[in-house]
């Protein structure tokens, strides 16, 4: 009897540690990034269209200086299409990628890298036209945060976004600032 109770009090010891070693895998630093984002995109023939929108990303570390980033934004503007008669078309394009982070602080100073792979989805539309396409996007590229307070600093990343629209490859410029949450 006593070795079936002992056998139980292991069981039910272990069952109450597996939890907490789970919990211990949740990383417990990282960033919420949200701003402002400018892209410089090779979407058509007739050359780059400046686009305006938002970018947010979150970092979770899983090292000290190695964290899993999912980043997401969203461009919008109007590109010239030049087809007897041009005309402006509204662009729509909005990105999730996902990948390594790795960034060292250096006082105030917090500089990154990343490689990001994901999606794309562009939505283009002019008066009675209409196309979308959802294409494999990678980012590379990084950038430097700047501590302010405790936990609240400012951002400044650039990424070489490249996407293939339409069966065509765009290498676009993404440049983006804002505000950075570190917990």
């Amino acid at each position: 009897m006593r070795t079936v109770v002992s056998k139980l009090g292991v069981i039910v010891f272990i069952l109450l540690l597996l939890p907490a070693a789970a919990l211990a895998q949740i990383p417990t630093r990282g960033n919420v990034f949200f701003g402002y984002s400018y892209g410089s995109a090779d979407l058509s023939s007739n050359g780059r269209t400046n686009l305006n929108g938002w970018n947010g990303s979150l970092d979770g570390k899983v090292l000290p200086w190695v964290g899993c980033v999912a980043d997401f934004s969203g461009l919008y503007g109007t590109q010239n299409i030049s087809v007897a008669p041009s005309f402006s078309a509204d662009t729509r394009v909005n990105t999730v990628v996902l990948g390594p982070r790795v960034s060292v602080g250096v006082g105030k100073f917090t500089p990154f890298a990343h490689a990001l792979f994901g999606a794309s989805h562009i939505h283009e539309s002019a008066a009675g036209f209409s196309d979308s396409d959802t294409a494999f996007a990678s980012a590379l590229g990084g950038g430097i945060d700047y501590r302010l307070i405790h936990g609240i600093g400012l951002r400044v990343q650039a990424d070489m976004l490249q996407t293939r629209f339409f069966s065509n490859t765009q290498n676009n410029f993404r440049l983006s600032t804002g505000i950075v949450l570190h917990f």
